[in-house]
């Protein structure tokens, strides 16, 4: 059984950077949905940055993308981290303390799993880990 689990370690840093590859394609399509109304059913809402709701978008998108490509990676997680702290906190938690009932789940998720990749940083497969020569 040590053999294995000794195998599967040796893995951890590239399924790290699908954690992060993941996490950032579906916080992007929230982002894309809102400024560029697809995937079509949550209509396109465009950019009004005169509200902090409006600002949600462009944080989705652009951020997603430094995710999804593994640019800037940890300041980026960060910023996301606290975005998706502040909509729970802010839209969800109001309406119940109890993530389940109030639809808080994914934000609450997507704040600790960004908040994860603070730490851990973006794994090998990233611009990040390009342009400083494999090293994470």
């Amino acid at each position: 059984m040590a053999r294995r689990s000794t195998s599967l370690a040796g893995w951890e840093p590239h399924f790290l950077s699908l954690l992060r590859i993941v996490s950032g394609l579906l916080l992007l399509q929230h982002g894309a949905q809102k400024i560029l109304g697809f995937p079509p059913g949550g209509g396109g809402q465009g950019i009004n940055l005169s509200t902090l709701a409006g600002w949600s978008g462009p944080i989705e998108l652009v951020g997603g993308v430094l995710m999804v490509l593994g640019l800037f990676s940890r300041p980026t997680a960060f910023i996301l981290s606290g975005f998706t702290a502040v909509a729970y906190w802010m839209v969800h938690a109001p309406q119940s303390p109890y993530p389940i009932n109030n639809g808080g789940e994914l934000a609450a998720l997507y704040c600790f799993v960004f908040l994860y990749l603070v730490f851990a940083g973006p794994g090998p497969w990233s611009l990040d880990s390009a342009l400083r020569g494999g090293r994470r």
